[in-house]
């Protein structure tokens, strides 16, 4: 097995750099993978996420007036993937394991898969509702909520498997981490519900906890503050992501629940181009980078969306 993320946590007197990826769409190969990959491992990442994605229902037109209704993976492959960046670049992996398009026996055998390939580190998320959809809604014999993932994950690791009839059983060694949402997952009433709640997970035996994108260092520290009044004690570790165009500052607010501050929207809307905003949307990341090393924080977390360059702009300025 390879080395745990929470030993890496626990164990660094710097501030490391991590980021995420997205499976290429069906149809592509692993080199869409590795081009997002390779510019980034001058700066030394312990680890390497990997989200995983829902099926989606899709609609096409087959005759006049009339549509097909078809259910795809636009993102197959997470485990495969996840397996790929391990043994080509020596590195711990993190894939996501999702409620969302799920049975609990499908996320057993997930899960088992890793372990089989000698990966132990997850992150355990709900998933978010289909696009065509309002509201998540979990799939039948499924789990409701990333709470149920932790706790099937810690039987596992105590060799319980849904199968009690099983023999020979053998205990899994899994490292877990869940995600945070420094402005409230956009479903929570509050945010002292939301921790409420990520407090449930943390005591079900999730070790660390990953933040949703912010772009005001205040709202980190304001939960990270939070969370430990409320008795959360695990490392939390900041997400980023540098806004890359214009249209960003409406659909990440809106898609995501966060806000922009407003010095950054000012900045954004003299550019005249989406260049400048990149650079803007660069320089912007930086310093809340140098910021949250000052801080403290194990680990910048930054969120690619399967474009390197930029984070590769960030990371030579902060690491």
């Amino acid at each position: 097995m390879g080395i745990k993320v929470i030993d890496l946590l626990n164990n660094t007197d710097k501030t490391l750099f991590s980021f995420e990826l997205l499976p290429p769409l069906k149809g592509e190969d692993i080199e869409a993978i590795y081009y997002t990959i390779d510019p980034l491992m001058e700066f030394n990442p312990p680890y390497i996420n990997v989200t995983y994605h829902q099926e989606e229902v899709v609609y096409r037109k087959v005759k006049e007036n009339l549509l097909e209704k078809r259910t795809i993976w636009k993102r197959p492959g997470t485990v495969a993937i996840s397996a790929s960046i391990k043994y080509k670049y020596k590195v711990a992996v993190v894939p996501h394991i999702i409620c969302g398009g799920f049975t609990k026996e499908e996320t057993e055998n997930a899960l088992l898969d890793l372990n089989f390939l000698g990966m132990n580190n997850v992150l355990a998320i709900r998933g978010d509702a289909p696009p065509d959809t309002k509201i998540f809604i979990p799939e039948k014999g499924g789990h409701h909520h990333a709470l149920d993932i932790v706790k099937q994950i810690m039987k596992l690791n105590k060799g319980v498997y849904l199968d009690e009839e099983l023999e020979n059983k053998k205990s899994t060694s899994f490292s877990v981490g869940v995600a945070g949402y420094p402005e409230k997952h956009p479903e929570s009433p509050n945010l002292d519900s939301d921790i409420h709640f990520l407090k449930k997970k943390i005591d079900a035996g999730a070790e660390y906890i990953v933040t949703q994108m912010f772009f005001d260092n205040n709202s980190y520290i304001n939960f990270v503050e939070k969370c430990r009044k409320a008795g959360i004690k695990v490392p939390i570790i900041p997400g980023l992501k540098p806004i890359a165009a214009l249209s960003h500052i409406n659909y990440l607010s809106k898609t995501f629940s966060i806000d922009i501050p407003d010095a950054l929207v000012r900045e954004i809307l003299k550019c005249k181009d989406n260049n400048q905003v990149r650079k803007v949307g660069i320089e912007w990341a930086v310093q809340q980078s140098k910021e949250l090393i000052k801080y403290g924080v194990p680990v910048l977390h930054y969120y690619t969306m399967g474009k390197p360059d930029n984070i590769r702009k960030i990371a030579e300025q902060v690491f």
